[in-house]
């Protein structure tokens, strides 16, 4: 006669034979309500528990509730970050496996959305994966992340304001505030709570592809706007995150991928680190910042995800971080280690508390089961982690039942005129021979180049897709449209048409991309990161006596020194957004130019890797210094 004991065993493995043929079924579709899979627990209490976190007036007495009462499975779930499963198939975390792991958190990568990607679309798949973390035996809610870097980029027909480092160049406390909540309030208006923002490092090398994430080269201008940053970013109980942590554009090119900067070692002095870098973070923390993300770069020759100097004795003992440290996407590949396993007992001794571990979310988690069970990671290590996460959970009210989701509102006119207004402080004026700017709304205008009608160019990356793209169908205004929809005269877009303009505009642009792809190792107008349109229009209009206005639409400063003799007036737009009306705003005069180089801008690329802060730095060497901005009235 079959035992009870045998019955169960073989209901469970039906059951969850029929779960792993449910997963392989809808990885191309969208999440659906959770299939309860029983697993026997590992603990199972032989009396009542005394009591449940509620019964406790404070956030840490909560804490240590669930500390006292979670089993190993659900602590190691807690330090995980797994990714929603893709349209394409890949893998991912379905609303299943969020029960099977006791999983803490999810997120979307760059590019990763639902199906419909609208705000209705993302709440109700956000809502599943919530409500799949309630048939966890303790029922924590999921934090669910997002880069939303510059607005909820991610997003269709969202607010896209300028990266930082136009914001850096405008450098406006209260309005990073205001960009910092109007971004929050979009992103939380999809139910989601945590956002990879800000990025608050600064850049020395300006060949990175990641220059326009960072607040420029002057570690007191990025001090100014950090806090206002993060304090808009955690409006409607939103966690943001401080990163990389810490010296990532400080990297030496050549040690990077494929040869180039990005995750490169950082050659920094312990002087270095405390005068520069280090404050950036110690403002964050006193901003109350709730994660902070390591770092996939190295100083001094050690990966920072594995440097507990760095993380545990001075981020988390010395600086006095209490939120939780996150890892970057798959960075523990890149640990020291002969096997996953071990590489992931390695950065979670180092100090970090949840593993941004997008598809090995299933092996992560057995193998800090593993460490806890082989002794290669303490138990108050784990708890120490889970107590982080659970205390942010709490601190952003993520436990509350009467949470309130904003109604959908992207766009509103609240959001637009903060985007307008930023793109237009953040213009910097390079130059302008004769006062030919600002000009005439009545004058007639050719404008020509790859940046003047195309919103994803504007956008850059980290816009719908990781890398952005040119194909860019949703709301804003690009910058020929901002001159169509503002002008008396006429526009004219063919340069057969030149005889019949008063003055000729050109916007070069980059390409749009990010992270790795990014890097450029001539900064050429025609190099791997931009367009050979950029080369072949200024080639065009050599020799016209019209006057010729340049816009650069780039996150990096392209060389234009073989050229910028040409150019009557030079504008630096760096990558500004939807809202190109806040660029006619300036170039008509209604507003006076504001902002300043938050980088000096190179003459030759012999010089991309110098900044301010050099002790040999002259500033007549370069062809604009750092802090250079012209006005309309002096």
């Amino acid at each position: 006669m079959t035992s009870y004991k045998t019955m169960k065993k073989l209901i469970l493995f039906v059951l969850l034979l029929f779960t792993v043929f449910a997963v392989g079924a809808c990885q191309d579709t969208e999440p659906t309500e959770p299939t309860i899979i029983p697993t026997e627990p590992t603990v199972i209490p032989t009396e009542p528990l005394p009591s449940s976190p509620d019964d406790f007036d404070t956030i840490e007495g909560k804490v240590a509730w669930y500390i006292d009462h979670m089993t190993i499975e659900e602590k190691a779930g807690q330090m995980i970050q797994a990714e929603r499963t893709t349209n394409g198939g890949q893998s991912g975390a379905l609303t299943n496996e969020v029960t099977l792991y006791r999983l803490g958190s999810i997120l979307n990568g760059g590019g990763n959305v639902p199906g419909s990607n609208t705000v209705a679309g993302w709440l109700q798949m956000v809502r599943l994966y919530q409500n799949a973390s309630k048939y966890t035996p303790q029922r924590i809610p999921l934090l669910y992340g997002v880069d939303a870097v510059h607005g909820h980029n991610n997003l269709l027909n969202s607010t896209i304001f300028p990266h930082n480092i136009g914001l850096a160049a405008a450098n406006n406390p209260e309005l990073m505030y205001q960009i910092g909540e109007r971004t929050a309030y979009e992103v939380a208006q999809t139910g989601i709570n945590m956002n990879f923002s800000p990025s608050i490092g600064l850049i020395k090398d300006v060949r990175w592809g990641r220059t326009y994430e960072t607040l420029g080269e002057d570690p007191q201008r990025a001090l100014g706007l950090i806090s206002p940053f993060i304090e808009g970013l955690q409006m409607y109980n939103i966690a943001a995150t401080a990163k990389h942590f810490v010296g990532d554009g400080y990297t030496t090119y050549g040690t990077g991928i494929n040869g180039g900067l990005d995750r490169g070692n950082s050659i920094i002095t312990m002087d270095e680190l405390y005068d520069i870098h280090l404050p950036l973070y110690e403002e964050a923390i006193s901003a109350g910042v709730k994660s902070i993300m390591i770092s996939y770069s190295s100083i001094n020759g050690l990966r920072m995800h594995e440097s507990e100097e760095l993380i545990t004795n001075i981020l988390k003992n010395e600086l006095g971080f209490n939120g939780f440290v996150i890892s970057d996407y798959e960075a523990t590949n890149d640990v020291s280690g002969s096997t996953f396993e071990q590489k992931i007992i390695n950065t979670i001794n180092a100090g970090i508390d949840m593993l941004m571990e997008p598809h090995k979310f299933d092996q992560t988690h057995q193998a800090i089961i593993n460490g806890y069970n082989n002794g290669d990671i303490d138990i108050s290590r784990i708890n120490d982690a889970v107590s982080r996460i659970l205390t942010v959970k709490y601190e952003i009210g993520l436990f509350d039942e009467n949470r309130v989701v904003p109604e959908a509102d992207l766009r509103s006119a609240e959001s637009l005129a903060v985007a307008r207004q930023a793109v237009r402080e953040s213009l910097v004026l390079l130059k302008n021979e004769n006062n030919v700017l600002p000009l005439a709304k009545t004058d007639n205008l050719l404008i020509l180049g790859p940046g003047s009608n195309n919103l994803g160019i504007q956008s850059g990356g980290w816009t719908l897709t990781w890398q952005g793209t040119e194909s860019y169908n949703s709301a804003g205004t690009t910058i020929l449209e901002a001159f169509q929809a503002e002008t008396e005269g006429n526009i004219y877009t063919d340069i057969n048409d030149i005889d019949q303009a008063d003055a000729v505009i050109v916007v070069l642009a980059e390409k749009p991309a990010a992270e790795w792809f990014g890097d450029s190792g001539n900064l050429s107008l025609n190099g791997q990161t931009a367009y050979q349109a950029n080369v072949d229009v200024l080639q065009a209009i050599a020799s016209t006596d019209k006057p010729v206005i340049v816009m650069l639409v780039s996150g990096k400063p392209l060389l234009v020194t073989n050229y910028i003799n040409n150019f009557d007036a030079f504008v630096m737009a760096f990558l500004p957004g939807t809202e190109g009306l806040g660029i006619t705003d300036v170039l008509y005069g209604d507003y006076d130019f504001k902002g300043t180089l938050p980088y000096t801008y190179p003459r030759l690329l012999s010089q991309s890797a110098h900044t301010m802060l050099d002790t040999n730095y002259n500033e007549s060497d370069y062809l604009f210094p750092y802090g250079y901005g012209l006005r309309y009235q002096s």
